[in-house]
């Protein structure tokens, strides 16, 4: 069970490193007043700075399957 506590933490703090750099990167796009270019339903779209929430969480898919 210890293997399975320390990949849980692990999962944790990557999890929190990655909307960390989310936040970031909205952060940096509100100060150049640029756009953020995003792939959505397999079209480019780009997302104004003024419109990005400023923060996000993850939320694992369910229904994918690896």
């Amino acid at each position: 069970m210890k293997n399975n506590d320390q990949d849980t933490d692990r999962t944790q703090k990557i999890l929190q490193g990655l909307e960390k750099a989310y936040q970031k990167l909205v952060e940096f796009k509100l100060y150049k007043k640029s756009p953020l270019i995003v792939a959505k339903n397999g079209v480019i779209v780009e997302i104004q700075p003024e419109k990005i929430l400023p923060t996000t969480t993850y939320k694992k898919n369910r229904a994918s399957k690896c």
